[in-house]
């Protein structure tokens, strides 16, 4: 199959879901904050007694009682004809998800100490069905709770279970009993939670024409000026710290790359949430490490063709966090932007230094790949992300050494100009590889009045307004538009 587009602009709905999270009168807003996102399930020993909660980034834990889990209006996609999802029903029925393999879908052990928990589906009211499961690196899935077949699933203590999928197969409203038992030698604790989650009907999405975004996407990603105004909200409860200097290699937890507006100008940094709070960092001053333990076989199946034959090795950065390796995302929350900025940042990927080739894709929630992009195929590409987003996605190697990415970041101000910067970011791919001569990088910065990019994108975002919270962490509408080359070629 050939992959080129000689030009043409694709754009692919990868997933369709929100996470609307309603707070009932007297508990606490819930603010966006650091980039660990937050759990659905957070199980943590308080005096003794065991507690099941709802955390959000670095907030306080709230009662699952208090909280109203909305789903978006539209169906993530329907249960694809795969074995491995036989769990969810038959083939071709559509199914909601509360998240799509976010950071913000987890279940959260490591406030107990030794022993394991067991977390039990214990009673279940509404339409449908319940699910909840995670994907491998190739979107194998593994089944944790299920309402009509598995439910109970064992968790170690000390770890955080994240990019948990909930899928529902019926519209309406769901009363959900999870119960917590931990046993460490004698001693047993336990404790109940009910969560409630609406899934509100199908709508029928308008026409999605070519070079025009559908209307969700601008619904979802907040451009009316209440939207805009709770964005800021959000952005600003999280400031971070000014950018740091001096050469850093990074080879564990959480980074996103991002633009900022310094002084009027675009600059993109990469905030590394290693520090409290976190830090922002000058490209040039970073290399990311890719372990030997990010090595993995490319497995068999067309979908992941891209990335080589089946049995080869990459190294692959998960899309889900994993201990011992770095796990990069990209977001657009700063609030130089929430304040400076109107509309969808586009990253272009304009140039790929390496011994090998880079991908960057998506894994929905049936684990089908979405290539975002690869140095495979003609340069510069491009994907629009809207305001206040923050996601990940799977960063792929195919050989071991230094990899430079030149990667611009393009954003509208609100008084209308267009600004962008240029910078490289650096990958050390390898535990054989030095990381000594592996930074560095140019920068350049444009500011002109018009600008013709597309404005599809990653709509992620965070809005806090009237009670009701659109959490950053939860995928929203995930519409890739890319462009193979800026200007095609003729025939």
């Amino acid at each position: 199959m050939n992959r080129r587009r000689n030009g043409l602009r694709r754009t692919t709905a990868v997933a369709a879901t929100s996470l609307t999270v309603a707070l009932a009168a007297g508990v606490p807003a819930v603010a966006a904050g650091p980039a660990e996102g937050a759990d659905l399930v957070a199980i943590t020993v308080e005096s003794g007694e065991l507690r099941l909660s709802f955390r959000s980034d670095g907030q306080d834990r709230a009662d699952p009682r208090s909280v109203r889990f909305t789903t978006s209006g539209s169906p993530v996609g329907v249960v694809p004809d795969d074995p491995a999802f036989a769990f969810l029903g038959r083939p071709g029925k559509p199914v909601w998800s509360l998240q799509d393999g976010s950071p913000f879908s987890a279940f959260d052990t490591t406030a107990i100490t030794e022993g394991e928990v067991t977390l039990e589906l214990t009673s279940m009211e509404g339409p449908g069905t319940f699910a909840a499961y995670t994907l491998s690196e190739w979107g194998r899935p593994r089944l944790l709770l299920d309402s009509d077949g598995r439910r109970s699933t064992s968790l170690p203590a000390g770890h955080r279970v994240g990019g948990v999928v909930w899928l529902f197969d019926a519209a309406g409203e769901y009363r959900m009993t999870l119960r917590a038992t931990s046993r460490s030698g004698a001693t047993t604790l336990r404790d109940s939670a009910t969560y409630t989650v609406a899934v509100p009907a199908a709508q029928p999405p308008e026409a999605d024409v070519a070079g025009q975004e559908p209307a969700t996407t601008k619904q979802a990603a907040g451009e009316t000026a209440s939207g805009a105004a709770a964005a800021k909200k959000a952005t600003a409860a999280a400031s971070p710290s000014p950018p740091a200097a001096g050469t850093t290699v990074i080879a564990d937890g959480h980074v996103d790359m991002g633009p900022q507006l310094d002084g009027g100008a675009l600059r993109i940094r990469l905030k590394d949430d290693s520090t409290t709070p976190p830090t922002w960092r000058e490209l040039a001053d970073v290399t990311l490490k890719v372990t030997d333990k990010a090595r993995i076989d490319v497995p068999d199946g067309s979908g992941y063709a891209f990335l080589g034959k089946a049995g080869d090795k990459v190294y692959l950065l998960p899309q889900s966090q994993q201990a011992g390796i770095v796990w990069p995302g990209w977001n657009t929350q700063h609030e130089s932007l929430a304040d400076g900025t109107r509309g969808d940042v586009t990253w272009r990927l304009k140039q790929v230094d390496g011994p090998g080739e880079f991908k960057l894709f998506l894994t929905g929630s049936f684990g089908t790949p979405e290539v975002i992009f690869d140095s495979a195929e003609s340069l510069p590409q491009r994907l629009g992300i809207a305001p206040n987003t923050h996601a990940h996605g799977n960063w792929a190697f195919t050989e071991t050494g230094v990899y430079r990415l030149t990667v611009e970041m393009t954003a509208a101000t609100t008084a209308g100009r267009t600004v962008a910067d240029t910078r490289i970011l650096t990958f050390a791919v390898g535990d054989a590889t030095t990381t000594d001569d592996s930074t560095g990088g140019t920068a350049t910065g444009t500011d002109s009045g018009g600008d013709d990019l597309a404005r599809t994108g990653t709509d992620v975002m965070s809005i806090v307004a009237g009670g009701t919270l659109l959490l950053a962490t939860g995928t929203a509408i995930v519409v890739l538009a890319r462009r193979r080359r800026d200007q095609p070629k003729p025939s």
